[in-house]
């Protein structure tokens, strides 16, 4: 029997429907906006899987044929590994979705979105994000929602719910927001240097907007919704808890007082390790476990030290940021370079300039597209003091780059001014905490020291957040620890007017405008403090192009 249910989100009917198609996944549903559809399925095993993480993969794939056209390529068909945009999609599907399933949900669970139709005005990313979460709720699987997504623009001043791609060029502000019926639980988006008030206004603009969307996946689980799996979660075993917690509390705490991050995990490994040790052949079997406690504790542990002591990791303020140094110029050949620093975390911004034939080249749903600007996130295992294996972009760099690129875009001269294809490499050298944003810094110090003319420097930070109940502490520029115990990561860019991109995930159900407009006030005052920093290395653009780039002429005839 198929169900639809419609309704209305911005100027066009928004329907869900299920029962007909896909039948054998656990929930499936059709999206349709406009001439766009989207199928979603979602499917999770039978089998528990030793792990001590969700097992959740996400793949958004984007068909050539749901825009009427034949594949470019030579076989004519979609191959190989997906797009950038694919990527991209996929990430914002598993980042409001994943904190909504059970803690000790170990089943192997996969969700999959089809775009099978574009109507080249609404884009199918959107989509996608609503029929997980609706096929996750009709499904048997364990799931604490439903949210629902939309993206806001605002042109000619006015705020816009799902504005046509065609739009989206006069739109001063592009950002997707996924929420819940009582707060935004994700952000993601870049704007033409907007204040953070008029971005907090577009982020609950948007979370009010969606609640038709909640409603109605509300009403096709009551229709159509499976029964939930009967899941119980592992008994806790009290007394391997007690006996972790009185063998390693004193030598974590001790641990977390190094500020030093190589030595502070050296410590925790020793910890973990005599652990290990004092339990013995017993508990062999049950390491994935006992790491699961000790990690538990961990947490714990840096989560008392900022609510009950007041203080952090490294002994900073809440609002207080590392220590910060650039260097410009530090590599002879490429046509601009900038190493940025703060704290552990170091990232080499390298610029290449090249004319109109340089530009990438990309076949999508709208065409054939070809970039002038490009942006390239590496992050070797050197960097955070590991030997692995190096290999293409993982889905995280793809991420990143995504989040910089953005960031870094808005503040880029026209064509007409600046007649160069530009590509910027970043290449992180030492992680700890926020590369993403350190790569915005080192990226426009790479721009500057290359004689691009932006219109303004950008630099980022990454805040967090630590909140139990009513006690609630917002951190600056947190570190990768901070990062791992806390339950936000947002991270702001912007200019010395206005925010050029921002990117939000919580591990909460929700976050409330009291705290979010906090987050990014603090954000600012401590962006002000970077852009200075910057500023002392390299106060604007250099007057001349490096002498190794191309010369580029234009001649009227």
């Amino acid at each position: 029997m198929e169900v639809v249910y419609e309704t209305a989100v911005g100027d066009k009917t928004l329907s869900l429907r299920t029962g007909k198609i896909a039948k054998q996944a656990s929930g499936s549903v059709i999206v349709q906006y406009g001439d766009t559809v989207v199928l979603v399925t979602a499917v999770s095993t039978h089998d528990e899987r030793v792990s001590d993480f969700l097992p959740l993969t996400v793949e958004y794939q984007e068909k050539i044929y749901a825009a009427g056209r034949i594949p470019g390529n030579y076989f004519r068909r979609e191959i190989g590994r997906p797009s950038e945009k694919e990527t991209l999609t996929s990430r914002l599907i598993d980042r409001p979705l994943r904190p909504l399933f059970p803690e000790d949900y170990f089943f192997e669970t996969q969700i999959v979105a089809t775009v099978l139709s574009m109507d080249m005005e609404n884009d199918p990313d959107i989509l996608a994000m609503i029929g997980a979460s609706a096929a996750l709720e009709i499904s048997d699987i364990p799931f604490s929602g439903p949210i629902a997504a939309v993206r806001v623009g605002r042109i000619n001043g006015q705020l816009k719910v799902n504005p046509q791609i065609s739009e989206l060029e006069k739109s001063d502000i592009n950002i997707i927001i996924a929420g819940s019926k009582t707060g935004v639980v994700m952000v993601e988006g870049e704007s033409n240097i907007v204040s953070e008030t008029d971005m907090l206004q577009a982020i609950f603009f948007g979370h009010e907007a969606m609640q038709p969307i909640i409603d109605l996946q509300v009403k096709l689980k009551e229709k159509i919704g499976k029964e939930k799996r009967t899941f119980s979660p592992p008994e806790k075993d009290e007394d391997l808890i007690n006996k972790v917690e009185s063998m390693a509390k004193i030598s974590i705490r001790d641990a977390l007082d190094i500020e030093e991050k190589v030595k502070r995990h050296k410590a925790l490994r020793a910890a973990k390790n005599d652990v290990l040790e004092k339990l013995g052949e017993d508990y062999a079997e049950r390491i994935t476990e006992v790491e699961k406690i000790f990690n538990g504790l961990k947490k714990k542990i840096s989560r008392d030290l900022i609510l009950k002591e007041g203080r952090r990791i490294d002994k900073r303020k809440f609002d207080e940021i590392r220590p910060i140094t650039c260097d410009v110029g530090i590599l002879p050949r490429p046509h601009g370079s900038g190493i940025f620093t703060r704290g552990e975390t170091q990232v080499l911004g390298v610029l290449t300039l090249g004319s109109e034939t340089d530009e990438q080249r990309i076949e999508t749903l709208m065409g054939e597209e070809f970039r002038p600007f490009m942006l390239h996130y590496n992050f070797p295992p050197f960097s955070v003091g590991e030997a692995k294996r190096l290999t293409g972009p993982s889905r995280r760099d793809i991420g990143h780059g995504g989040l910089s690129t953005k960031a870094i875009e808005k503040v880029l001269p026209s064509k007409k001014e600046f007649d160069y294809t530009i590509r910027l490499v970043s290449e992180v050298l030492e992680s700890n905490g926020s590369s993403s944003t350190g790569t915005v810094c080192a990226g426009v110090l790479a721009l500057m020291d290359g004689g691009v003319p932006i219109k303004a420097p950008v630099s980022g930070i990454a805040m967090g957040l630590v909140k139990e109940e009513d006690n609630i502490v917002i951190l600056s520029d947190i570190l990768g620890d901070e990062d791992q115990t806390g339950d936000m990561d947002f991270k702001v860019a912007d200019t010395k007017d206005g925010i050029t991109a921002l990117q939000m995930d919580i591990k909460i159900l929700e976050l409330s405008k009291d705290i979010m407009e906090k987050a990014l006030e603090q954000a600012r005052i401590g962006r002000i403090l970077i852009l200075e920093k910057m500023l002392d290395a390299l106060k604007e653009p250099r007057k001349e192009i490096s002498t190794h780039a191309p010369k580029i002429f234009t001649i009227q005839i």
